[in-house]
């Protein structure tokens, strides 16, 4: 710690501000997941819709297409499910989708793969929020 205080001016400053930021980038993560996992539930309530008026004979060949694709995303997801109660499931987790990337399988459902843009939207969001109550508070 003497060689910190050393380095910086404000040690315990820098110390809660590095604190704060992993937390909000904590529940960043965490609501971008929570967002993936409801677009996932709803796809997963229309596969079923469809699959049930299937068996009526009422569905059309472009409903059963979109619910076969929604079943395979929910396999994969079984799949990595799978991975998760194994030991070591951080590393094997990461390591099987890069591996399938290399591969040139997807394995993360389709839920999953636009993280990023996701990540992005929700701190354009944020970052526009914080401007609009900055100038709420100006005036």
């Amino acid at each position: 710690m003497k060689i910190y205080v050393h380095l910086h001016k404000a040690p315990i400053r820098v110390i809660r501000i590095g604190r704060r930021r992993f937390w909000l980038r904590l529940k960043r993560d965490m609501l971008v997941l929570k967002d993936a996992l409801s677009q996932e539930k709803q796809e997963t309530k229309d596969m079923l819709v469809a699959y049930k008026r299937y068996t009526c004979r009422q569905a059309s060949k472009e409903e059963l297409i979109e619910a076969n694709k929604q079943f395979a995303d929910l396999l994969k997801g079984l799949g990595l499910g799978m991975f998760a109660v194994l030991p070591f499931a951080p590393i094997t987790i990461p390591l099987v989708v890069k591996l399938g990337k290399l591969v040139g399988v997807d394995v993360l459902p389709s839920s999953f793969n636009n993280m990023s843009e996701r990540k992005a939207n929700i701190r354009r969001v944020a970052s526009e929020a914080r401007l609009q109550a900055s100038s709420e508070q100006i005036k």
